[in-house]
Order: structure tokens, then C-alpha cells, then sequence
């Protein structure tokens, strides 16, 4: 549902405030447009994360400690690739979603500009 014209005056006073009053706090809230969450990386790092565990687990179990570090350091792998973004430019955009997010993004970056 599109903001009214009141209510994108506001978000627009609230932004600006915002960069007046604390710049570098609102430039580290500002996301970068030629990166993205993929699914595919968030999906592979938890199942990566859930085996790091499991193996941290068995290596308790069994007493081993080289079980025990490797389940840790394929855990920190999972959450590491999880947290991981992709560039838009190597990622696959398809679809209505990445063209209506691109006007989305280019009407607000025409905003930020003060154009039309």
C-alpha cells in the first residue's frame, strides 16, 4: 500500500532529522543497494550450523576434541556463510519482484536527490 503524500512528507522530515541530528548513525541504518539477503545462503549456513553442532555434540560425547573443534569451526562457518550477503550483480534477480524493487529504489534515490 503507497504512503499518501502527508505521510511521505513526514518519512521524508523524520529522514532528514535524522541525518541532522546523528549522520554517521543514519548513513550505518542506510542499506546498500548492490547487496541482498539470499535465502540460499541463510538456508545452507543454519543446515551448516545445525551439523556443527551435532558434531560439537558428538565429539563431547565421544570425548574427542578434535570432533569438538571441527563441530565449532563448522558451526562458525554456517552462521559466517548465514550472514553472508550476495551482490546483486553477481546474485540472480528475476522476476517482478527485482524490477518493482528497482523502481522502488530508483524513486527513492530520485527523492534523496530532490528530483520529481
Amino acid at each position: 500500500m503507497p504512503l499518501s503524500e502527508h505521510e511521505q512528507k513526514l518519512l521524508e522530515q523524520l529522514e532528514k532529522q535524522l541525518h541532522e541530528d546523528d549522520p554517521k548513525f543514519a548513513n550505518s541504518m542506510g542499506s546498500d543497494p548492490g547487496r541482498n539477503w539470499s535465502t540460499r545462503h541463510i538456508v545452507i549456513g543454519v543446515l551448516a550450523t545445525l551439523a556443527g553442532v551435532l558434531l560439537l555434540l558428538v565429539g563431547v560425547s565421544l570425548q574427542s576434541i578434535f570432533v569438538g573443534v571441527l563441530g565449532f569451526i563448522v558451526m562458525g562457518a554456517g552462521v559466517y556463510f548465514a550472514t553472508m550477503r550476495s551482490s546483486a550483480a553477481g546474485g540472480r534477480k528475476t522476476g517482478k519482484r527485482s524490477s518493482f524493487m528497482s523502481g522502488l529504489e530508483e524513486r527513492w534515490d530520485e527523492r534523496r536527490r530532490g528530483e520529481p
